[in-house]
Formats: structure tokens, C-alpha cells, sequence
């Protein structure tokens, strides 16, 4: 990241958060809110969508186009489908699902989760 911003000449402030990607309370995204929404922000460049928030990406996006920020996602995937979208959502609502059941240390969760991820992938 450091280094693609620099080849291309910008100035950036490299913004990292530790932890759950389902968190809307991590200081470094509330901080970038701040900064988009008072127009600090001249453009937002991630390594992938995800990278920002498991869920809700978009609306982080509607934000920047809102407030003139441009977003740049450097490994982009234009190349997928609707459906394969669709089932990398749902694999990654299990994958969150399944951390929480883990933490149990479960055989019937870990059933559970494995049931859903076939499920998943069948669609």
C-alpha cells in the first residue's frame, strides 16, 4: 500500500485498526469517518473492499462520493458475478458466524457451521 501510493506521487496517512471487521467502534474507522465527512480526505485506497468493513463497505463508500473523495481498491475483482458476490457474502456471514461458535469450543457447533458452509457452497 505505502508503496503504490508512493509511486503514484500522493501523500497519505496509513489508518489501521485491530480486530473484527464487524466493529463499527474501532477508533481508526471512526477517525476516517471524521476525516471524510469534513472533507480531509482526498481519496481512500484499500488493498481490497473488504479490507475496510466486512459489511457495510458500501455505505463508507456513498460517504466518499458524497464528500468528494475518490476510492481506489487496488486487487479488484471486476470479473465476478452476482451469484459468486452473492456467495462470498454468505461465506463470509459463516465465517464470522463460525468465529463466535468456536469460542465454545463446540462439536455441535462446529457441525452446525460445517452443515452451512456446504450449503453455501451449493449455491
Amino acid at each position: 500500500m505505502e508503496s503504490y501510493c508512493a509511486k503514484q506521487g500522493w501523500e497519505f496517512e496509513i489508518i489501521q485498526d485491530l480486530g473484527s471487521g464487524m466493529n463499527y467502534k474501532k477508533k481508526g474507522l471512526i477517525r476516517l469517518i471524521k476525516l471524510i465527512t469534513s472533507y480531509q480526505v482526498e481519496r481512500l485506497v484499500l488493498t481490497h473492499k473488504d479490507r475496510l468493513l466486512r459489511f457495510g463497505s458500501d455505505l463508507i463508500f456513498t460517504l466518499c462520493e458524497s464528500f468528494g473523495t475518490e476510492v481506489i481498491i487496488i486487487n479488484r475483482s471486476d470479473d465476478s458475478t452476482f451469484e459468486e458476490d452473492l456467495a462470498a457474502d454468505v461465506l463470509e456471514i459463516i465465517t464470522v458466524f463460525s468465529a463466535r461458535l468456536y469460542g465454545s469450543r463446540s462439536h455441535k457447533n462446529k457441525k452446525i457451521v460445517d452443515e452451512l458452509r456446504e450449503v453455501a457452497k451449493k449455491l
